[in-house]
């Protein structure tokens, strides 16, 4: 598996044809460009050639720029599955089901915040809880599980913890209507019982930043954004429930594949044909775990709004306004015309982000003319960016990259730097790091991660979103 596999078909798209190996049924690609190569991982390209042996793919295997290896999928795998005759696949989707991204915009520019940086920094560190574990103040019982897993955002904000806004500023309106909570184990829903309202740990984390450059005027005009205003953007997902969703159906899917008679290049891509009940019951509990994961995020938005307030002085403005909620570890029933057909397929997006276009059904109603806005987020103090979902995007079923992507482990990281000399690195270009753990913190450095801008480059060069803002960070809160 070398680069010189691929065939290539412009500066950003390379193809492996599926005559390269006897079992694929669809051709491989990778979005990426020259200098994004020399980075990517022999296992990850085998990876992606594996994707492409699942019963039911539609078109291509596909790999965004920041892809590296994973379970079963690369992460920055995109794959659509026929959805009368194809399968569904859990380690196409990812453990940390619905991990996504939100953004809140404030009405406040930097100069205006600056002497409050560090004040606010500490009490976002105090009002998140983060770390392996951790639970929050919001206990669930079995009634108010139920609901969370079945009604996603709309529930938590019936409990006022945000306003009705916010809903539909969420993929999907924060709340999937396959959720079936009764196919999430006991085991799940314990875990995830009291992690409402939490960062959870590795590259998770809770981020003040301001808009550091404008790439489109008008489109980040129509999402309220200008140069030095301040946003804060939240990173975590369904924590460890959705741990549990994918591992209890992972199992169940392996025990069944010879009754299905379902052969695999690897036992990572368990999957189940989507016409059976294991496969509707993983359907159902995956999308309550993507229901649980937007209201994690919800709750979190509640926790930063309040401690806004108690840092910010009224007078330079207390809105925070959600701009977009995207998950990036997801598996989404739409439509698609292929081969000449209107079909319906389910799209496994692991490490990629939806990038829906201007006028897509689904967006809200002051997106319906920008398109989506599509979240990016770096690797720690490093840029983040968002874009806007493109019509050209239709060619990867608009799909886009979801950050930078790791070109070193997390234990190789962690050899490589002190977390306490990075976090002083850090402090001298003004930026503030917040985390438990100085291994927390080694295991996310920059050095770990592709070049986030080269990365976004190539979605925005390959037609699959456009640029709209670049943000740079002022405080880092750490998941642990």
């Amino acid at each position: 598996m070398i680069k010189q596999n691929f065939k290539k078909i412009n500066d950003y798209v390379w193809e492996i044809p599926k005559s390269f190996r006897h079992d694929m049924r669809v051709p491989a690609r990778i979005y990426t460009s020259e200098t994004i190569w020399e980075g990517i991982e022999e296992k990850s390209l085998e990876q992606l050639v594996n994707m492409a042996t699942l019963p039911g793919i539609q078109k291509y295997a596909m790999a965004m720029p920041d892809a590296h290896m994973g379970y079963g999928f690369l992460i920055g795998g995109v794959a659509a599955m026929d959805y009368k005759k194809g399968v569904i696949s859990p380690g196409g989707i990812g453990f940390d089901i619905n991990c996504g991204i939100r953004v809140l915009r404030s009405d406040v520019d930097f100069s205006s915040i600056k002497s409050h940086l560090p004040q606010l920094a500490d009490e976002l560190y105090r009002s998140i809880p983060s770390g392996v574990g951790r639970g929050g103040k919001v206990k669930l019982d079995q009634k108010s599980m139920n609901k969370v897993l079945t009604q996603g955002v709309k529930q938590v904000v019936s409990q006022g913890y945000g306003i009705e806004d916010d809903i539909k500023h969420c993929e999907a309106y924060g709340s999937l209507e396959s959720a079936d909570s009764s196919k999430v184990s006991d085991r799940a829903k314990t875990r995830g019982r009291d992690q409402l309202g939490t960062l959870g740990s590795g590259n998770h984390f809770s981020e003040v930043q301001k808009v550091d450059t404008i790439f489109s005027t008008e489109i980040a005009e129509k999402f309220g954004l200008r140069e030095g205003q301040i946003v804060i953007m939240i990173h975590t997902g369904s924590r460890g429930l959705g741990h549990q969703v994918c591992t209890d159906w992972v199992r169940t899917f392996n025990q069944k594949l010879p009754e299905w008679g379902i052969k695999l290049p690897d036992r990572e891509l368990a999957c189940a044909p989507i016409n059976t009940p294991e496969a509707q019951g993983y359907l159902g509990a995956m999308s309550a775990a993507a229901n649980f994961a937007w209201s994690n995020r919800q709750l979190i938005t509640h926790l930063v709004r309040q401690a806004w307030k108690r840092i910010i002085p009224a007078s330079l403005g207390h809105d925070l306004k959600l701009i977009y909620d995207v998950a990036h570890n997801m598996g989404k029933i739409e439509e698609y015309e292929i081969n000449g057909k209107r079909i319906k397929v389910i799209v496994h997006r692991k490490g990629a982000t939806r990038a829906f276009p201007p006028g897509n059904p689904e967006l809200a109603e002051d997106y319906q003319k920008t398109g989506q806005p599509v979240l990016i987020p770096g690797s720690m103090g490093t840029a983040s960016y968002i874009l806007a979902g493109t019509e050209s995007g239709e060619e990867a079923f608009f799909s886009s990259c979801h950050g930078a992507g790791r070109t070193m482990s997390r234990r190789a990281a962690k050899r490589a730097v002190r977390g306490s000399d990075l976090i002083k690195e850090l402090a001298k270009k003004g930026i503030i790091v917040k985390c438990r753990s100085w291994a927390g913190v080694a295991e996310e450095a920059p050095l770990a991660y592709k070049d986030v801008d080269q990365v976004v480059d190539v979605v925005h060069n390959a037609g699959l979103a456009q640029k709209v803002v670049r943000l740079v960070p002022l405080a880092v809160i750490k998941g642990e």
